[in-house]
């Protein structure tokens, strides 16, 4: 058995494993055995995965996405994750992507450019893999800045962040250290670290008022977000062939879908995605002990299609558009 799905299985269990090998394609390279060593690059294809299950856990109309792929004989190409962070201090959590980069590095991810989102107040990176830039999901995280709204947009951010706790201890940070240095680690040591990354990816802070979300909502609908979701997959994207194609066939179907496809400045990426679910999260009321439930905007599924570079016959354009980002994050103002 391949080092990864055993580390998957160690993870979640050995039926959701398969079923994820199903459901996804995965670079053949990382699916043989390597005699119980883990590459960083295994080691973030485990994490994709598993961040993949989790959000279509999350998002109902993903699920039936993938199953509606599966029985067309299809895979999910896992084009890649989002993720939003808030550039401020963020109780003992690094503030802003630094929270989120210093896994992506050791398991192999640089940045790939830089996207600002001037609109939304907001900066966007691309992480790409060293080892497997094509076959290996990116990552897309961004940055909110607080800095550029109102003096009480600030104070709330601080008030809603200030319960914000690292997950990682300093066990794990050394595994880190050691995969950034070496670029693998034995899978027992890959086992106990995969968990405090999963960890990562979530909402660090505790519960907060309706009124500070209000006031969040009313300069920032993605500041908003990130309170009630924090640093969860705000989408995962799947890579398709002809996106107008599968738009028209999922309308047809009735998906929630997204009134546009956004097209890139160069033309040659085209993006858009179902409408983000609808979640239920608790507030705190007004008075001691007492809270509250509202229905506020969850995470949601996206789809892209990449063409390839000019003069090249298998190079895809793996990059982003400023335009279309500021045009998907409309999906979660819904």
């Amino acid at each position: 058995m391949s080092e990864l799905r055993q580390l998957i299985e160690q993870a979640s269990s050995p039926a959701r494993t398969e079923t994820l090998f199903r459901q996804l394609e995965v670079e053949p390279q990382l699916c043989t055995a390597n005699q119980g060593k883990v590459s960083r690059a295994l080691l973030a294809q485990a994490l994709n995965m598993l961040l993949f299950e989790d959000l279509i856990r999350r998002v109902p109309i993903a699920q039936t996405y993938v199953a509606r792929c599966l029985a067309r004989g299809r895979k999910i190409m896992l084009d890649h994750g989002a993720l939003r962070t808030v550039l401020w201090r963020s109780g003992t959590l690094p503030a802003g992507e630094s929270a989120i980069t210093r896994v992506l590095k050791p398991l192999g991810y640089e940045l790939a450019d830089i996207y600002p989102l001037p609109k939304l107040k907001m900066t966007g990176r691309a992480y790409r893999h060293i080892d497997y830039p094509q076959s290996m999901a990116q990552f897309f995280v961004s940055e909110l800045h607080p800095e550029q709204f109102s003096s009480a947009f600030q104070d709330t951010v601080t008030r809603v962040l200030a319960s914000s706790r690292d997950p990682l201890q300093s066990q794990q940070v050394l595994l880190l250290q050691r995969l950034e240095q070496q670029g693998c680690l034995s899978l027992p040591e890959a086992v106990k670290l995969l968990p405090a990354l999963l960890a990562c990816f979530a909402r660090q802070h505790g519960d907060f008022s309706w009124s500070d979300y209000q006031t969040l909502l009313s300069e920032s609908a993605e500041m908003a977000w990130i309170a009630t979701e924090g640093n969860v997959f705000n989408h995962a994207t799947d890579r398709v062939p002809d996106l107008a194609a599968l738009v028209s066939e999922l309308k047809a179907d009735h998906y929630p879908m997204k009134a546009t496809i956004e097209v890139s400045a160069n033309n040659r990426v085209r993006q858009t995605a179902v409408l983000a679910v609808k979640v239920s999260r608790t507030f705190l009321g007004e008075a001691e002990q007492e809270t509250q439930h509202h229905e506020v905007p969850g995470s949601f599924f996206e789809f892209i299609q990449r063409e390839l570079l000019p003069d090249t016959s298998d190079q895809l354009d793996l990059s982003f558009d400023t335009g279309n980002a500021t045009g998907i994050f409309q999906v979660t103002r819904q």
